[in-house]
């Protein structure tokens, strides 16, 4: 018998697109509304697009790297 074949998991890409994980394991999104009607938001709004904040909920974190199981090796967007 020869060796069984591990598959690799396909990853979803417009997930690994918008999040990040940090060394300790956080899960890490941009804030939302950055694209459009930028004229009518105040100054302060507008300065926090640029942060970027923690997935708090438990259950989106986990959803998120079940979706995007190579997150946590690669950190952002793997290697082409």
């Amino acid at each position: 018998m020869g060796k069984l074949k591990k598959y690799k998991l396909k990853t979803h890409k417009s997930t690994a697109k918008r999040f990040r994980v940090t060394g300790s394991g956080k899960v890490m999104r941009t804030y939302a509304g950055k694209s459009h009607f930028r004229r009518r938001k105040p100054s302060r709004v507008k300065s926090k697009f640029s942060r970027v904040t923690e997935v708090s909920n438990k259950a989106f974190a986990k959803r998120i790297m079940r979706l995007a199981p190579y997150l946590r090796k690669y950190r952002q967007n793997p290697p082409a």
